[in-house]
């Protein structure tokens, strides 16, 4: 059960992801997490740096979608930025926003990659799906009142990880 909630990765920020790594392991798209992954929570000012970095990944080929769980209106005004395909209110961990996302990059679960800075939503959605999941620092403290609850159980999930040797 707790292989659910492990990550085949983990990284502090987006920058620290090996595009060239990723695209060896056979990785063709990624599916971003929006609020603390991308862009800070409940804000639409992104960082230039990460503005340039979702631009080279889209320069190198990789196909790119934004599956949240936030409302249409907040992501379409992020996606369309980009020019990206997105699915809003996904209801993450579930399945289907993730497949919506397969379908719009016309690609295999096996081939594609999430980030995400949840473990209950985003790695635990890109694994059920048998995805390569990337678990990256959230981008700031401020978050939605559920989010914060989950991050006192994520911190239960991830001691207990650390404590069977299936998480550094």
């Amino acid at each position: 059960m707790y292989t659910l909630f492990n990550p085949r990765l983990c990284v502090t920020s987006l920058f620290d992801i090996d595009l060239n790594q990723l695209r060896q392991q056979g990785i063709k798209g990624i599916i971003f997490d929006l609020d603390n992954t991308i862009v800070p929570w409940d804000s639409a000012d992104m960082c230039p740096k990460i503005t340039s970095w979702l631009h080279e990944l889209v320069v190198q080929e990789f196909k790119v979608v934004i599956v949240s769980n936030n409302w249409n209106k907040r992501v379409k005004l992020i996606a369309d930025r980009f020019n990206l395909p997105f699915v809003s209110r996904a209801y993450k961990p579930a399945k289907r926003g993730f497949h919506q996302a397969l379908a719009a990059m016309g690609l295999q679960a096996e081939d594609t990659a999430v980030v995400g800075d949840q473990l209950f939503t985003d790695v635990l959605g890109g694994n059920r799906m048998g995805m390569y999941t990337i678990w990256v620092k959230p981008l700031t403290s401020h978050e939605f009142i559920g989010t914060r609850v989950h991050r006192k159980l994520e911190n239960i999930v991830i001691r207990i990880l650390k404590e069977k040797g299936l998480m550094k």
